[in-house]
């Protein structure tokens, strides 16, 4: 079993909250728009490191990560990416990677807003942890964390940080 720390939308702003809620994770996997890279080398002395890029992210993030990252551990098949819309209303490329990696978790970010959701239609469980940097409209910051097993995600929680 993996306990997952998910964070998204951080734009490079740092949080020592982040080492509270994510120093137990065997893992911590970023939605993008991390904004600095000094932000995943601070996240890499917590944890190994997951993480795609998001449209503020610069030719240095862009060139250590990739746009999607899929991952499988046992049978959950996971797709993460950056701008991925909300169940019902994906955008045209988040459709075309659903169809193709079929995916029984979707993690996205972007929206900064925090939501996680079964999505009946695609079959999946839809997670975005919202945003836990200070720059957006969100009011408060949020983060997610959740044990991976071979079967399933448990103990899926959404931290809340404090006010933007």
């Amino acid at each position: 079993m993996l306990k997952i720390g998910l964070i998204s939308d951080t734009h490079g702003y740092w949080d020592e909250k982040y080492v509270k809620h994510l120093g137990n994770c065997d893992e911590i996997w970023h939605a993008g728009d991390i904004g600095d890279i000094k932000i995943i080398d601070q996240l890499k002395e917590i944890s190994i490191v997951r993480a795609v890029f998001g449209n503020i992210d610069n030719h240095i993030i862009r060139s250590e990560f990739k746009e999607d990252v899929v991952y499988k551990y046992g049978r959950n098949k996971l797709l993460m990416t950056h701008i991925g819309g909300r169940p019902y209303k994906y955008n045209n490329k988040t459709k075309l990677k659903l169809i193709t990696h079929q995916p029984q978790i979707f993690i996205c970010g972007h929206s900064h807003i925090c939501k996680i959701m079964h999505d009946k239609i695609n079959k999946i469980l839809y997670i975005n942890p919202g945003a836990a940097g200070n720059k957006g409209f969100h009011k408060i910051r949020t983060i997610v964390r959740f044990e991976l097993s071979l079967e399933k995600i448990t103990n899926l929680e959404v931290i809340e940080l404090g006010k933007r």
